[in-house]
């Protein structure tokens, strides 16, 4: 905090009148950290999840050599085929295409280790709902080192039979391998973090093993 000092001034407004003492009141200046509380607004609007990194192109593989941006391509593929799955139109090529046989999914409700247990999730998703749409999808992050993939997406399902309407909004976080497949998939409902009860985990693996008894995988 800096201050100006309080200095007085003379004045005479005639001969015979007595000097007169003016003093000016000091001036405040105080430096406030307005930057600092707008970016600390700011971040308390992203979500709790994993790290988003706005921009690829900051992420540093040597000195003074910026890691060259992912293929859009890559992206839009991986897009496209995680839109058709959400929408109920699952197929083992999309699994072969863009999921690695031991990928890991994991929601709110379940954690699936492997081909056998994620995929079929995916393949019961259309006996139990009638209609699932995206209703929106934004991608807020694809970057190199890690090779992620994460965005954000609002989808509305419709219950089969009973035709109630659920919509969910989630950010989504996708990891991939060398070869720019899922290796890791997590769906954060409300972009909120996972559970770490140990309960919760517990019977998120357990739905994980029964849906294979109920919904199968087409073998063509």
């Amino acid at each position: 905090m800096t201050t100006s000092q309080e200095t007085p001034s003379v004045h005479h407004a005639s001969d015979s009148a007595s000097p007169t003492m003016i003093y000016h009141r000091p001036t405040l200046q105080i430096p406030l950290p307005i930057t600092d509380i707008i970016y600390s607004a700011a971040g308390g609007a992203h979500y709790s999840g994993a790290p988003v990194s706005e921009n690829d192109d900051k992420i540093v593989t040597s000195p003074g050599k910026p890691s060259p941006p992912m293929d859009d391509t890559v992206r839009d593929r991986i897009m496209a085929d995680l839109k058709e799955l959400y929408c109920c139109r699952p197929s083992k090529e999309i699994f072969e295409r863009t999921w690695r046989p031991d990928a890991v999914l994991e929601d709110p409700l379940v954690k699936c280790e492997g081909y056998a247990q994620y995929a079929p999730q995916w393949f019961a998703m259309p006996k139990i709902f009638s209609k699932s749409e995206t209703i929106s999808s934004r991608v807020m992050s694809f970057t190199r080192l890690p090779k992620r993939l994460i965005y954000s997406q609002t989808q509305e399902y419709t219950f089969r039979y009973i035709g109630t309407k659920k919509r969910i909004e989630s950010i989504i976080v996708v990891d991939l391998d060398d070869d720019e497949k899922i290796i890791r998939m997590t769906n954060q409902w409300n972009g909120e973090a996972l559970s770490s009860w140990f309960g919760v985990n517990l019977l998120r693996r357990a739905n994980a093993f029964v849906t294979p008894w109920f919904f199968g995988v087409p073998k063509a």
